[in-house]
């Protein structure tokens, strides 16, 4: 079975997991057995869903027979790179340092990278027709595409070759006689204890490097063969992210497919008539009309300069709580079930 992806991309707070999900409900009530992977998703979405909680195992919703889901696990993630990249004794080690677990859980790039490697996983296991992934929102979802070069780039650093002597077969001796003088002096203030679980972090992440490298190949060209959507709303700072998208996307991802402007009001209330509204709700009205317009003006001028497919999305007054209504912001939208007929769908 060949597999697409379709990677749903963009800052925090703009909608992207609720997008994902609707897309997900939509691609499999057309008949294609679709996969949603989702980084976070709140309690709401997943009871929308019909699942009570998500794993990092796909997990197949209840009278939905096209449709799993599966929420993203960075610890979990690194765990399993740790393991297959390192030799178990040193994978052991990793696990239980403190430091790969501060390293793997709170550096954005590393949890992107996560999210790739599990991403492209399920991809590779053929088992949907569709992989719609719910990119993590750092750096306004281009992390999650420069995140393989940045964790290779961090693994087989000068720094950390330097610390570890590279790859020269007395690295452990070099090690001793260069870098652990250095900690030795730190370790006067910081203990000798951290100063050691410092030490084997760094001799041990340094062995995931030829396997890491390896599997980051592969997957700047799952990126490379996947479709990009980009969600964001009329308000600057999303905006500016999405805008980078076109600027700043690295030769490892393909052109996006289209910007969706979620949360977007209605295009009838720019010609809203006050009439004879006592105020303030004339006033009111008008504002949320100079909004209107504002919003209408933004994606026209977005669409002209970088001649994209836009799909605009209502704003709903109550989020989607079921499969039903995850379906209906789909059709409630204009351009998302174009998205979805497109010959790559």
């Amino acid at each position: 079975m060949s597999t697409k992806a379709l990677l749903v991309a963009g800052g925090g707070g703009v909608g992207k997991t609720t997008l994902s999900a609707a897309l997900g409900v939509a691609a499999a009530r057309r008949g294609v057995r679709t996969l949603v992977v989702t980084v976070d998703p709140a309690k709401r979405l997943a009871d929308a869903l019909g699942a009570a909680s998500l794993g990092s195992e796909p997990q197949p919703l209840e009278d939905e027979p096209n449709l799993w889901a599966a929420m993203l696990d960075a610890s979990a993630s690194w765990e399993a790179i740790a393991r297959r990249h390192a030799d178990p004794a040193a994978a052991d080690r990793l696990i239980a340092n403190p430091f790969f677990h501060a390293a793997t859980t709170q550096f954005p790039a590393s949890q992107s990278y996560a999210a790739a490697e599990e991403a492209v996983t399920f991809i590779d296991a053929r088992a949907w027709e569709l992989v719609v992934v719910d990119t993590p929102p750092a750096a306004g979802g281009i992390d999650f595409f420069t995140a393989p070069k940045a964790i290779t780039d961090l693994v087989g650093g000068r720094l950390l070759r330097w610390m570890t002597g590279g790859n020269l077969p007395g690295r452990r001796f070099l090690f001793d006689r260069t870098a652990r003088p250095v900690l030795r002096i730190a370790g006067t203030v910081l203990g000798t204890q951290l100063l050691d679980q410092i030490a084997q972090f760094f001799m041990d992440l340094r062995t995931t490097y030829d396997g890491v490298r390896r599997r980051a190949k592969e997957i700047e060209a799952h990126l490379r063969s996947a479709h990009t959507i980009v969600v964001t709303t009329a308000d600057p700072t999303p905006l500016r992210e999405a805008v980078r998208f076109f600027r700043e996307l690295p030769d490892v991802a393909r052109r996006p497919e289209a910007v969706v402007f979620n949360r977007t009001l209605p295009e009838s209330w720019i010609d809203a008539d006050p009439g004879g509204l006592p105020e303030p709700l004339a006033s009111n009205l008008r504002r949320w009309a100079a909004e209107a317009h504002r919003q209408q003006e933004l994606r026209a001028e977005f669409a002209s300069r970088y001649d994209t497919l836009l799909a605009v999305v209502p704003w709903q007054p109550e989020p989607p709580t079921d499969l039903d209504a995850l379906e209906r912001l789909v059709k409630a939208s204009e351009g998302l079930e174009k998205l979805l007929s497109a010959p790559w769908a």
